[in-house]
């Protein structure tokens, strides 16, 4: 029995990560494999220690890791403005009621800190929630890819747009397909993200 909740949860990463890959692609012009192949080498590396790290000492950190990503590129982009914290314009993507649950912003943080021991001021964070969310799919078993690298990270982050762009569970099906189509992705995509992301 846990071996096929296993294959279940590595089956449904993995189309969920191919729907963040459709968002990727909206949003991410100008990316390529190896961005940082010069700059900072290193960093892809450090990301997987890290999130490895986490990982062992909180093996449901992976899952969130995912969702984490999901909820930034699905309202701006693939930026990161998921991370910023309150401004003056208001209250930030992570305050909205559909984000109160997420976790994994200390990881992204190490992170962080860990490539910038190594690379100051080189490697985005938008990138580093990229890689973090591929190194937990590969750490838990399921599958790797090469990840594009090269986002910019946002500097607006406003409670209200992720209100109005995440899917809300209140939806009905006519609105899920509504939200689903106006950010390019396919009725596959709604049926993979819809039930189990809220």
């Amino acid at each position: 029995m846990a071996v096929q909740t296993r294959v279940v949860s590595i089956f449904f990463i993995q189309l969920v990560l191919l729907a963040v890959s459709g968002l990727n692609r909206v949003s991410g012009a100008g990316l390529q494999t190896g961005f940082y192949d010069e700059s900072c080498p290193e960093a892809e590396t450090i990301a997987l220690k890290t999130i490895r790290q986490a990982i062992s000492k909180d093996g449901t950190i992976a899952a969130a890791l995912l969702r984490l990503h999901f909820h930034d590129c699905f309202v701006r982009g693939c930026e990161a403005s998921v991370l910023l914290d309150a401004a003056e314009e208001g209250d930030a993507e992570k305050d909205a009621s559909s984000n109160l649950s997420l976790r994994g912003y200390d990881v992204i943080d190490d992170v962080k800190s860990a490539i910038e021991k190594s690379c100051p001021g080189v490697v985005s964070c938008a990138d580093i929630l990229a890689l973090a969310a591929r190194d937990a799919v590969r750490l838990t078993g399921g599958s790797s890819w090469k990840v594009e690298t090269g986002r910019r990270d946002g500097r607006i982050s406003l409670s209200k747009e992720a209100d109005e762009n995440l899917p809300s569970s209140n939806f009905n099906i006519a609105q899920l397909k509504q939200n689903f189509v106006f950010k390019g992705l396919t009725k596959k995509d709604l049926v993979v993200l819809s039930g189990k992301n809220n």
